[in-house]
């Protein structure tokens, strides 16, 4: 029976039948397994799944577990968010090199005026060493050649 009985229900009191039917027992009904001792019904049971009871599985959830509560990340992020993360990265430290450039001042300027020009004087020499190391031998010996002439010419005329 859905609704309560109170004790006494009888047919001369109107009162008491009419506050019995207003107040509901339960809301939902209650299987009918419940109340029979029955040994031939099926009880049903909760379904075992199989991910769950693995072995694997239960490790897994552990080690995640521990770590959350440590506070770590897993180690294997989606690829979209560590684009992300790297962007975001780049995008701090070129803020940071912006503000450092700005607050320079004007002799740390100069300074590196200075070293950029002598870093592009350096470049240049390397490469001049490079073209006389790769012209032919007998080019390197008409230049010296030259140069004795010259320089022989200058010591008779003075």
């Amino acid at each position: 029976m859905l609704f309560a009985e109170s004790p006494g229900d009888g047919p001369s009191e109107d009162s008491d039948l009419k506050d019995a039917y207003l107040i509901p027992r339960n809301i939902m009904a209650e299987p009918d397994y419940v109340e029979d001792d029955n040994p031939e019904l099926i009880r049903p049971q909760k379904l075992v799944n199989p991910v769950k009871t693995s072995r694997n599985h239960q490790d897994l959830h552990r080690e995640l577990l521990m770590n959350q509560k440590r506070g770590l990340a897993p180690q294997n992020k989606p690829e979209l968010q560590k684009v992300m993360e790297k962007r975001k990265r780049d995008q701090v430290i070129k803020q940071k090199e912006e503000e450092a450039q700005k607050k320079k001042s004007d002799l740390e300027i100069e300074l590196l005026k200075r070293q950029q020009k002598l870093e592009q004087h350096e470049l240049e020499k390397q490469k001049l060493q490079e073209e006389q190391e790769n012209t032919p031998e007998f080019v390197k010996v008409k230049g010296n050649l030259r140069r004795t002439g010259q320089e022989v010419a200058q010591a008779q005329e003075s």
